[in-house]
């Protein structure tokens, strides 16, 4: 199998591998095979490998190496990179308080759709959803795989700050907000989970090729977890 893709510099210590134009599962698995043998064989002078949804960037130290040694070790790995081995996906199972105080927005997602917000709720969280890439603030996931009958424009008009845990909608994606952000997406719950902790030895709760289940809670239930977890 031969392993299309384009090079090229980002900046005078950054190179961005892109394999494809068009964001799928397909292109998004060949994007973590490469970040995993890369990692692998990772030499001096790289500093990091940051993967996105159909491309990757290698951040490395100019010092040390150059940009044509930098793309003569990538074409190197690159092109057998189809024989990296593949990592088994993780599922995180994610608790949800839907609607109410932590989804203001769920009864306009609703009436968008002509649905109830049960309807909503349910067919949210039967979805099984992959993890894209990690960006935007420490710990955001993009998700992929969201039901093309829950996709929903952004609000006209961002808030200023969305509270930390909120799950939103956002077009064809859902997420869930790590930190206190603004933001534009339409929230429709909110999980008591911390998915962004600075002093944890893995800061960020989810990893590009996760897998994300959504299952729904009360807010007893959502009360209970933030004592425990506090």
């Amino acid at each position: 199998m031969t392993v299309e893709y384009t090079l090229f510099p980002l900046c005078e210590y950054a190179v961005t591998i892109r394999f494809s134009d068009h964001i799928d599962e397909d292109v998004n698995d060949i994007v973590h095979h490469t970040t995993a043998r890369l990692q692998a064989k990772r030499k001096e002078g790289i500093e990091e490998i940051v993967p996105a949804f159909s491309s990757l960037t290698i951040y490395y130290d100019p010092l040390v190496i150059d940009y044509i040694g930098i793309g003569a070790w990538l074409r190197k790995n690159i092109r057998r990179s189809e024989q990296a081995v593949q990592r088994s996906a993780r599922t995180v199972v994610i608790p949800v308080c839907y609607g109410g105080e932590f989804g203001p927005d769920l009864p306009d997602v609703a009436r968008f759709h002509g649905m109830t917000e049960d309807e909503v709720v349910a067919l949210h969280s039967a979805g099984r959803y992959r993890v894209y890439m990690i960006g935007f603030s420490p710990g955001f996931a993009y998700l992929g795989g969201l039901s093309p009958r829950l996709a929903t424009p952004r609000r006209p008009v961002p808030r200023t700050k969305v509270p930390a845990g909120s799950v939103g909608i956002a077009g064809g994606q859902t997420g869930v907000y790590p930190l206190a952000t603004p933001g534009g997406w339409q929230l429709i719950g909110r999980t008591p989970l911390r998915l962004f902790d600075p002093h944890r030895e893995k800061p960020s709760l989810l990893a590009a090729g996760d897998i994300v289940v959504f299952q729904p809670i009360g807010a007893d239930e959502f009360a209970r977890w933030s004592e425990e977890h506090d």
